[in-house]
């Protein structure tokens, strides 16, 4: 594949070959129809290229390594930017960097501001939502748990991963949650989901299954480093035993 088309993307560009079936079962997430196509992925209106060895200065070299698994619209441009959120959550569970008209992103890079929603296909009442959430008392729409933040807000578009409930929807509606513990948030976006009967995705619209799913994986090198800054062990001098 071009290294044009590659920088322009949107691609994933991982630290490691990704094995098919993982790559398939992670784009499932995003769009539980996604199937293979010979060795590429096909999901809604996108193809998902099979993973393609790359120099590093795809990356700026940032990553020494690089496979690039590019995402690219079969017809007209995708809505709501699902090509790049695909490259984008790719890039996030697999430990990697997405590249975009040549820039270059880290989607685990914490400044972020953006965490986990509940997709329902009607709007909540502030009823169903107080065994979990209190309402602002200067705004319907907003709630809180705790340090958490919850907004409602109408879904823009139909994000694939919640086609099942597109049946049942009279006004798709995303509850947004904010915060600094994104594990605490997972958790808080799960009982959502299990008490009004949504589903629950990231910032991506991949589904999630577990609060760690918004955990981005260790690296090998920052685990490394991690080993070699933990302080060693020190070991108390035995007294000898008294005579």
């Amino acid at each position: 594949m071009a290294k044009r088309r590659l920088r322009t993307g949107p691609t994933a560009a991982l630290p490691a070959k990704p094995d098919t079936g993982e790559l398939l079962r992670l784009v499932q997430l995003a769009d539980p129809n996604a199937r293979l196509d010979g060795d590429d992925i096909v999901a809604v209106d996108v193809r998902v290229h099979a993973p393609v060895e790359a120099d590093k200065d795809l990356t700026g070299g940032e990553l020494e390594q690089a496979w690039a698994v590019r995402v690219a619209a079969e017809g007209p441009l995708p809505l709501d930017f699902f090509d790049r959120y695909l490259a984008e959550g790719l890039a996030f569970r697999l430990g990697g960097l997405a590249v975009c008209r040549g820039e270059v992103s880290d989607p685990a890079d914490d400044s972020v501001q953006s965490g986990p929603a509940v997709i329902l296909p009607v709007r909540p009442t502030a009823e169903e939502l107080a065994p979990l959430l209190q309402q602002d008392e200067d705004d319907e729409f907003t709630f809180t748990a705790g340090d958490i933040r919850a907004g409602l807000v109408p879904q823009k578009g139909q994000p694939p991963a919640v086609q099942e409930l597109l049946p049942f929807a009279t006004e798709l509606t995303a509850i947004e949650l904010r915060g600094d513990d994104q594990v605490k948030l997972g958790a808080l976006a799960l009982e959502l989901s299990e008490a009004l009967n949504g589903i629950p995705v990231d910032r991506w619209r991949f589904r999630i299954d577990a609060p760690e799913d918004l955990v981005a994986p260790v690296s090998e090198d920052a685990a490394e480093d991690a080993r070699e800054d933990a302080p060693e062990d020190v070991v108390a001098p035995t007294e000898p035993a008294p005579e």
